[in-house]
């Protein structure tokens, strides 16, 4: 997981390299309801819903942008999610390659006035994600910090489409994490260079309907328990945890909408991380 090697090695004002997270946002029904819920889970204050980008806001910690959170736009009717966007220099490029090694787009390639240009696709097991053409935006302004983002994971029962998908779409080298002595776990990590960047995640057969395909977003507190009793507090529903780990103290959640993510505490560890395969 992220904060396992030399630190913060991206991001403004270096930029993002081609594959790595650099937005992430989650698509609601009501915005309102998502600002009361994310304003106090992660202390977030917003800007004004911008009319051209369709009441489109952006979520701040520590007056930096972290997140977005997007109405449900018409004709593209898909469950409330969060969605994880890649960096790419030419998301038309990204959009062929996605195409080639049998992906399908959710959003053709599109420009977002100045800020930047987007797309939204799935890889062939349903897993939907985002890519991002940096504008006047660059991404998150702020990450592996409290209240902002610091991981994330591909949770796949496919897992071969998504080792051949990803990894062609995107500059993505894996390796696999061993698993501890008597644990069957599938799970690959990728790096861009020398920098982890993300996971993939095989959850176990009797898995709830909450480990459906997606991307689980991470986003850090300094306070494990207590944001799942504010979650709660607020209505959302809490899946697992919280949970130790050598990566921190974790827990998985959704909103009262249904869009999940998770949460964790990494200055609370416990344990030896696991074994990485060269």
């Amino acid at each position: 997981m992220a904060g396992q090697d030399e630190g913060h090695a991206y991001g403004p004002p270096w930029g993002f390299p081609e594959g790595v997270p650099c937005w992430a946002d989650a698509t609601l029904p009501d915005l309102r309801a998502g600002k009361a819920f994310y304003g106090e889970l992660f202390g977030w204050t917003f800007d004004e819903e911008a009319a051209a980008e369709g009441r489109y806001t952006q979520a701040f910690a520590d007056g930096q942008p972290v997140a977005g959170l997007s109405p449900q736009l018409p004709g593209q009717e898909v469950p409330p999610a969060w969605v994880l966007y890649y960096a790419s220099p030419d998301v038309g490029a990204t959009a062929n390659r996605i195409r080639e090694h049998g992906g399908q787009l959710l959003a053709e390639p599109m420009e977002v006035g100045d800020l930047g240009a987007m797309l939204l696709g799935w890889d062939p097991g349903g897993v939907l994600f985002g890519v991002w053409q940096p504008g006047r935006h660059p991404g998150f302004g702020r990450v592996d910090a409290n209240g902002a983002f610091v991981w994330s994971e591909v949770v796949t029962r496919d897992p071969a489409a998504a080792d051949a998908f990803f990894p062609g779409v995107f500059p993505f080298r894996a390796r696999r994490m061993e698993s501890a002595p008597g644990e069957e776990m599938d799970y690959l990590v990728w790096n861009v260079g020398h920098r982890m960047v993300g996971g993939r995640y095989v959850p176990p057969a009797d898995a709830p309907a909450s480990a459906a395909p997606r991307i689980e977003v991470y986003y850090a507190v300094p306070d494990c328990d207590a944001a799942v009793r504010t979650a709660e507090r607020l209505g959302g529903t809490v899946h697992s945890g919280p949970t130790d780990s050598p990566f921190g103290r974790m827990a998985a959640l959704s909103d009262p909408q249904g869009a999940s993510l998770s949460v964790i505490d990494v200055s609370t560890t416990r344990g030896e991380p696991p074994r990485m395969e060269p």
